[in-house]
């Protein structure tokens, strides 16, 4: 199968992705899905570390395809109870990841 590229923007910033000939439409939709989850943990907190606000997104997207997959009677991978991240603890997080960027911030760390 033969691969096309695409250009998308997430967050601002400009990606060439690679994907299979055909599913250029569902990557688009991923993208789009990312692009806002990341922009919503950006203006919650004003996080500033790109990676940071990335594996953020990444954790609550994963979380919302588990608690999917749970809904839809799929067994979820381990036996531990999930607690949903509310827009409280989502807000809270992004507080203390607001206070690291200013430390380190401070001693010039910050990537």
């Amino acid at each position: 199968m033969s691969s096309a590229t695409v250009e998308v923007n997430i967050m601002g910033q400009s990606y060439v992705l690679a994907c299979p000939q055909g599913e250029e439409d569902a990557l688009r939709q991923a993208v789009a899905e990312v692009d806002r989850e990341m922009c919503s943990i950006r203006d919650l907190g004003k996080i500033r570390a790109r990676e940071r606000i990335a594996v953020l997104a990444a954790l609550n997207l994963a979380h919302a395809k588990l608690l999917s997959a749970g809904a839809a009677g799929t067994p979820p991978p381990t036996q531990r109870a999930e607690t949903p991240i509310t827009p409280d603890i989502a807000a809270q997080i992004a507080r203390i990841n607001q206070r690291l960027d200013s430390a380190l911030d401070t001693d010039g760390q910050l990537l």
